[in-house]
């Protein structure tokens, strides 16, 4: 059996990566015949279990533990799509303890991927468990999720979008990794033959704005 096609989901929190997560592995399983599951945030069972977040110390068997579950489940299926990675526990201990000895780890597990989504701020902030700080954190940790995929050639594209909209950014940006493995007749096919959504995954900041077209676009300038 041929490896399962792996799908990060990562961003700030409340930027809707868990309710994507599910809506994606859904629809992808619908449209391409392939068996597909999601993998939940350990993070948050862990908060909700202790009744408090992780100390510093704790945070490595936290990110060993998301990867297993991932691991796990690439093995029973043929596309995974992740509610967040060992990618954000790093940015995480980054952000709250200042250290980074997270990072390769996570940049090495992240490299299993084909394709990392960063989910867009332009959610409105809600309040949900132990692990979401306000949303001033939100900021600080899309800037270090971004720099760890662009520091390290990680292949990513932006989500964003209010609904519905959200969901068909995130199969526009997949689709061209589904086609190769889809089954014959499957709604995939039909999606490609009637929306242009065979664009490759970019990388791009724009200074101005969290919006994914002006990002793209800025990004398409800079290759020009």
């Amino acid at each position: 059996m041929a490896e399962a096609l792996r799908i990060a989901i990562v961003g700030a929190e409340s930027t809707g990566k868990t309710v994507l997560a599910k809506a994606l592995a859904e629809r992808i399983g619908a449209d391409t015949g392939l068996r597909s599951a999601w993998v939940g945030e350990h993070l948050r069972e862990w908060c909700d279990r202790t009744g408090r977040t992780p100390r510093a110390d704790e945070q490595a068997a936290i990110a060993r533990t998301q990867q297993a579950r991932i691991d796990e489940a690439a093995q029973r299926h043929e596309v995974v799509v992740c509610d967040t990675t060992p990618l954000m526990t790093a940015v995480y201990s980054r952000i709250v303890f200042g250290d980074r000895s997270l990072d390769a780890y996570a940049v090495e597990v992240q490299r299993h991927h084909g394709l990392t989504l960063l989910t867009a701020l332009d959610l409105p902030w809600v309040a949900d468990g132990l692990q979401r700080d306000g949303p001033h954190v939100r900021l600080p940790v899309d800037d270090a999720v971004r720099d760890l995929l662009s520091a390290h050639a990680l292949p990513w594209a932006l989500v964003g979008g209010q609904g519905a909209a959200r969901l068909e950014a995130a199969l526009d940006a997949v689709t061209p990794l589904l086609r190769p493995r889809a089954r014959p007749g499957a709604g995939l096919f039909t999606r490609l033959a009637e929306r242009d959504a065979a664009q490759q995954p970019w990388r791009g900041v724009c200074a101005d704005c969290d919006e994914p077209d002006c990002e793209h676009l800025a990004w398409q300038r800079s290759r020009a």
